[in-house]
């Protein structure tokens, strides 16, 4: 039996989202001083975050961008981009995320709608070639070309702490 079978190490199902408009992308910028602890505190990522239990991909998706950005998008438009495994991300807590990335992109209407800012953070619309200057995860800055490209992907990115230790980033040929 393994660890996950045997209970001592769990899998987090989740979803990070990307929002295009133009030439740029929204962020978070993860500087919520009323979230104690905030693992991703000082970093900027994309949106989205853990599936709740019974809920598909899409429907976190769907429900993280409601929730963060204040926009209502059916699952239909998040177009699904790459699927990346972190082992032992909290390993604090024995959790390895996996984590499905999308990109959706946005009308003129929908990016004027988006909030400002959220529990989590300040919410800013970057130009995709400023992506890589932001203090992403380290991690991120391996699949962050993909994602500005709309390149299909996957990939493992092994971390201790802030730090990445290796990764595997691949095309996703269909």
């Amino acid at each position: 039996m393994n660890a996950f079978e045997a209970g001592t190490r769990k899998v987090v199902p989740a979803v990070l989202v990307y929002l295009k408009h133009g030439t740029r992308v929204l962020m978070i910028h993860r500087n919520a001083g009323n979230r104690v602890g905030d693992y991703h505190s000082g970093k900027w990522n994309g949106l989205g975050g853990k599936c709740e239990p019974a809920e598909s991909f899409s429907e976190t998706a769907s429900r993280e961008i409601r929730e963060e950005a204040g926009i209502d998008l059916p699952e239909s438009v998040f177009k699904a981009l790459g699927f990346i495994h972190f082992p032992d991300f909290k390993a604090q807590k024995s959790e390895d995320w996996m984590v499905w990335i999308y990109t959706v992109r946005l009308s003129d209407e929908q990016a004027t709608q988006v909030l400002r800012e959220n529990p989590e953070g300040q919410l800013h619309w970057v130009e995709e070639s400023q992506l890589q200057g932001l203090n992403l995860w380290a991690g991120d800055r391996h699949f962050i070309p993909f994602v500005r490209d709309e390149k299909k992907f996957t990939g493992t990115i092994w971390y201790q702490g802030p730090e990445v230790l290796r990764h595997s980033i691949l095309p996703w040929s269909s």
